[in-house]
């Protein structure tokens, strides 16, 4: 006989335990599909930002079509066969004739004329045989290149004697022609060779090795070791000068901008080759127009408040925390920065939804509305008092209705997507970003300064790395130079050469001397600004 186990029914109460624990597991399983889910979107962000940067525009505003430049197809783009050139051949009669725009565009370059004419033998007509007489001329003008030259100056000095002096005193005074200090005593570096080397570097960004080849395909045999050598020196022991007074006048101004970069130093003492260095960069805001960079081995606070140490009122950054706590200084933030990472927001959509209403857009929308309140400013050439009050009136309700737009939507977005990125950034910036509002001198950006530290960071993809801290220094010391003195329109190489002749010749003690040395000086001659581009 068989006999079957009867399980009791469960009760109520271990129903109800049962449906709870399943309600918990529920819940976990649903809390851990939305962190799923949210992990999934971030990476489908990070993959749409990884191709926007590789193959999309480069700029928030540029169109994508419009970025097609690179090495290779830049003539065929920038190349436009319907677009006529100015006329090369005129007929020159007696009445005047207005200038045209190739007459302007050449107007101050050295002009070399030659004159085709008839021999005597040749001027008889071909029908009567009579005397022909010049009726008119034919003019075509070229643009004629003259790559670069190189000759040997040999400096000759004379001394002098007295005869009678030498055949009848014991002691014969010698009197020595004088000749101008070298700028390089023992070397054969003169101030325009010194002046090329430097302005083919650090504005052309061309690295010594290949200046070495260059050099000898003209006959000059100069190693890349020599050619260092002129360079560090050449920063070191004379541009250091003009840098130094730089400086100076720097701190006396009460609004700068700053930014920092990254720079690879090989030969750095106690740190490996792979060690990460920095340059940073603080210029000026108004006139003078001052751009200096400072080689530091790091990123940390004590580097901007050595450099700015006497320094009061306001200096633009971004969104950096190394800047803080600077005495005396209030920080202005980067909304260029802030619409940046909105635009970062939309592109990291799918392609169909980013031209629709987001919330990403209408944070870029209220960045672009403040710009737009700036461009307003800037057309109507305001004062900085009046452009101070027409912020009041214009900018203060849009950064109202942002503020609380960020609050709002703060607590609604995932903290680690590219929106609540966008909208952390914001917030936690917004003592900074608010500050421009202080005074009608303030930017709204940073873009001032990003814009002065891209020479030295195009330069650096030609060179890659600084050799050693001399060279690391020189190259902060020679960029300085080179880059504000096209802030101030002088050509960087005659500029250069200008200031190597001078500067072995005066006393370096003498500010006042040092001055008028300086890129932004009324007395730097004529020759060496650039000639202004025809209207």
């Amino acid at each position: 006989m068989t006999h079957t186990t009867h399980t009791p029914d469960p009760t109520i109460e271990e129903l109800e335990k049962r449906c709870e624990s399943l309600e918990t597991q529920n819940l976990e399983l649903e809390k851990q599909k939305a962190e799923l889910e949210a992990k999934l979107r971030w990476f489908q962000e990070q993959f749409r930002l990884h191709q926007q940067r590789q193959f999309g525009a480069s700029s928030e505003k540029t169109d994508r079509d419009q970025l097609e430049l690179n090495l290779f197809n830049e003539a065929e783009t920038e190349a436009n066969p319907s677009l006529p050139e100015p006329t090369l051949e005129t007929i020159t009669y007696e009445r005047k004739k207005a200038r045209g725009h190739r007459e302007v565009l050449l107007e101050n370059l050295p002009m070399e004329t030659i004159e085709y004419h008839l021999s005597p033998e040749e001027q008889v007509c071909s029908c009567c045989g009579g005397s022909l007489h010049e009726m008119s001329t034919e003019v075509r003008q070229e643009l004629k290149i003259i790559p670069a030259q190189a000759k040997v100056v040999k400096h000759v000095r004379h001394v002098y004697a007295c005869r009678h002096c030498e055949r009848h005193e014991t002691e014969t005074p010698i009197v020595t022609a004088p000749m101008p200090t070298p700028v390089y005593r023992g070397s054969l570096a003169s101030p325009s060779a010194l002046a090329y080397i430097l302005h083919q570097k650090y504005v052309e960004g061309l690295p010594l090795y290949r200046q070495e080849q260059e050099l000898a395909r003209l006959g000059i045999p100069l190693s890349r070791q020599t050619l260092a050598n002129w360079v560090i020196y050449g920063a070191q022991t004379w541009l250091s000068i003009l840098y130094d007074r730089m400086h100076v006048h720097l701190k006396k101004e009460s609004v700068l901008h700053g930014d920092e970069t990254t720079l690879q130093v090989l030969a750095e003492p106690g740190r490996s080759a792979t060690s990460t260095s920095y340059m940073w960069l603080y210029r000026t805001a108004e006139k003078p127009a001052i751009v200096l960079y400072d080689y530091q081995q790091t990123r940390a606070h004590k580097h901007p408040k050595a450099f700015l140490h006497g320094f009061q009122r306001y200096l633009h950054v971004d969104g950096y925390a190394g800047y803080h706590g600077l005495p005396g200084v209030t920080l202005v933030g980067c909304w260029a920065h802030s619409r940046r990472e909105f635009d970062k927001a939309i592109k990291s959509l799918p392609e169909e939804q980013r031209a629709n209403p987001t919330t990403a857009r209408d944070g870029l929308n209220f960045c672009n509305a403040l710009f737009a309140v700036e461009r307003q400013a800037k057309e109507k050439e305001l004062s900085p008092q009046e452009r101070y009050e027409f912020r009041l009136e214009h900018s203060q309700p849009i950064l109202d209705a942002f503020s609380a737009w960020l609050r709002e939507q703060m607590p609604r977005v995932l903290p680690k997507s590219a929106l609540g990125q966008a909208i952390r950034y914001c917030r936690n910036q917004w003592g900074k970003l608010v500050a421009f509002m202080k005074d009608g001198r303030l930017d709204l950006d940073n873009n001032r300064a990003e814009r002065s530290i891209k020479p030295f960071v195009i330069g650096r993809k030609n060179w890659m790395f600084a050799q050693s801290v001399r060279g690391a220094r020189a190259s902060a010391i020679a960029y300085s130079l080179v880059e504000t003195a096209k802030e101030n329109g002088l050509s960087p190489r005659l500029y250069l050469t200008y200031v190597l002749e001078k500067l072995p010749n005066l006393d370096t003690n003498d500010t006042d001397q040092l001055d008028n040395l300086l890129p932004w000086s009324p007395s730097i001659p004529e020759e060496c600004r650039v000639p202004k581009k025809a209207k």
